[in-house]
């Protein structure tokens, strides 16, 4: 799904350069995502040795899938190729995640629920309302071994399908509506043929009309000199140069 926008202007998104976005905390991601990040720092400081590098990564993982949640969201006004990005990286940090709940339980000769069965049917019930992430983590804090890592293998499988269906979105939008580049045109087009006085094509071209050299009478051109107490100045040189060495100033 998109990123759900945020309440910062009552203006028509299609009107704004700068769109609605931000809105992260009305994803459903987002709520699975935080979810699994306060579970697992209590799973680790339950089960992981706290300074083992499995405990920082674990952690690191998920606290990953959140904040890139967060920051593609804020990056989607202008990049969509940022928040794609970043929304693929935090479905990778929790692939990634659910590999280390795997490995938890293999290590330890505990089951990996399968999906179908009535304990991982049971979890996904009582994970249905991602509205509240302190109830898992009182849940975490004292389950056993085997409930508690496949309750947070479940929930975290939960998040990375909500982000694969929130990339899946995300690549439509980008085919359908174009990213920030397009809208840039589209707003200064718009702006532009509402105030007719800023049409740039209709303006008369600034630049001098080159004179005639003094000399041979040929078009000139405008130079700059390089040396001398003008240097740096500008003024008209025949186009015949060297042959004919005709000058005029700029002010006439």
């Amino acid at each position: 799904m998109p990123s759900a926008p945020s309440d910062q202007s009552n203006s028509s998104d299609d009107s704004r350069l700068i769109p609605k976005h931000g809105g992260y905390r009305k994803l459903r991601s987002h709520g699975a995502a935080l979810a699994v990040y306060d579970a697992t720092v209590v799973f680790c400081d339950r089960f992981i040795e706290r300074r083992s590098r499995t405990h920082d990564q674990m952690v690191q993982a998920a606290r990953s899938g959140v904040r890139n949640i967060e920051e593609g969201s804020a990056a989607s006004a202008t990049s969509k190729k940022t928040e794609l990005k970043l929304t693929n990286v935090a479905r990778a940090s929790l692939e990634e995640l659910m590999r280390d709940y795997e490995d938890f339980l293999r290590h330890r000769s505990l089951p990996v629920w399968d999906k179908n069965s009535p304990q991982a049917q049971e979890a996904r019930r009582k994970l249905s309302d991602q509205t509240d992430s302190s109830a898992l983590s009182a849940f975490i804090k004292t389950a056993p071994p085997e409930a508690a890592a496949n309750t947070l293998l479940c929930l975290t499988n939960q998040a990375s399908y909500l982000l694969h269906r929130q990339l899946a979105r995300l690549e439509q939008d980008f085919l359908e509506h174009g990213g920030f580049t397009e809208r840039l045109h589209a707003v200064r087009s718009r702006a532009r043929q509402s105030n007719p006085s800023d049409r740039s094509d209709n303006k008369p071209d600034a630049s001098p009309k080159p004179p005639a050299c003094p000399l041979c009478a040929k078009p000139m051109r405008l130079r700059t000199a390089r040396q001398g107490a003008h240097a740096g100045s500008q003024f008209w040189g025949c186009a015949a140069y060297p042959d004919c060495k005709g000058t005029r100033p700029t002010t006439e």
